[in-house]
């Protein structure tokens, strides 16, 4: 695949790689920008230092496509995508339940590939978790009493989200959260007819917190989402919440609870490179026994 809105990163030296499309949904802060780059360059990196790690050390391909079409991105067509196996799609400012013509257009893209190309695996992150959950029948809304989930957040985990995260101490994570819209019902049988009656019990939530009960969704070999951010840093933290004030999204008054909570916990040490090295591992294949 190939378009204007398109940038390609090379797979550090391995003797294995992982190419991965990443669908950018928003533009980063001019200032996160200049300084680490697109959504898609920071996923980069960071997947590039979870391949590094990886046992034996796996090489990360990334292709990057801005799908953002009211500024200037294209949402591309299915059979634009032939050599990918991977995908993940970032998280936006943008609402993942809105009926904006491109976010229309990316969901009905997720359903066509889910069905006629079972060789890719899906993963999102807060928006990407979102869109790819309604996609499949899953329903978004906001949060109890509209409440923002910001900053350094730990996230419960489930069983599955034990075994997927290399069961970490006391079975909890740390993700950096940034959002007030959540997923309430995941995708099931009983919500798509894409997802068949006797995939039920294959079908996990992996982790919750204390506001948002579907902290991501986990289907072995197709699907592996977020609702936490894995890229943020404590930089990146300050600038979103100064660009939801600046939009209104969050009120500086009713808020004040979360973003006092923000401001002391954005530099708190995270676990983006753990959930990074566990797409990364879905993505190659590593944990299908899960």
């Amino acid at each position: 695949m190939s378009s204007s809105n398109e940038t390609r990163t090379k797979p550090a030296s391995a003797d294995d790689s992982v190419r991965m499309l990443v669908l950018e949904t928003d533009e980063q802060h001019p200032d996160d920008r200049q300084e680490r780059g697109s959504f898609g360059d920071v996923f980069d990196s960071l997947f590039k230092k979870a391949g590094h790690e990886h046992d034996p050390p796996l090489g990360v391909e990334t292709i990057i496509r801005f799908v953002a079409e009211d500024k200037g991105g294209s949402v591309p067509k299915a059979e634009e995508i032939e050599d990918i196996h991977a995908i993940l799609i970032t998280g936006s400012m943008y609402d993942a339940h809105g009926d904006d013509p491109w976010i229309l257009k990316l969901a009905d893209l997720i359903q066509i590939l889910w069905q006629k190309r079972p060789d890719i695996r899906f993963s999102g992150v807060c928006f990407g978790h979102q869109i790819l959950c309604r996609a499949l029948g899953g329903k978004i809304d906001s949060t109890p009493d509209s409440r923002w989930e910001l900053a350094h957040t730990p996230i419960k985990l489930t069983p599955i989200g034990a075994r997927l995260f290399n069961n970490p101490k006391g079975g909890v994570i740390h993700l950096h959260q940034m959002h007030q819209d959540h997923v309430v019902v995941p995708p099931s049988s009983s919500t798509t007819h894409l997802l068949p009656e006797q995939s039920d019990r294959d079908i996990h939530v992996w982790g919750a917190s204390e506001t948002t009960e579907v902290q991501g969704v986990y289907i072995r070999a197709r699907l592996f989402t977020t609702q936490g951010h894995l890229g943020f840093d404590k930089d990146m933290v300050h600038r979103q919440i100064e660009m939801r004030l600046e939009a209104g999204s969050i009120d500086k008054d009713k808020d004040r609870e979360q973003l006092e909570n923000a401001k002391d916990t954005a530099e708190w040490e995270h676990d983006g490179v753990v959930v990074a090295g566990a797409i990364l591992r879905f993505f190659h294949g590593d944990d299908d026994e899960i």
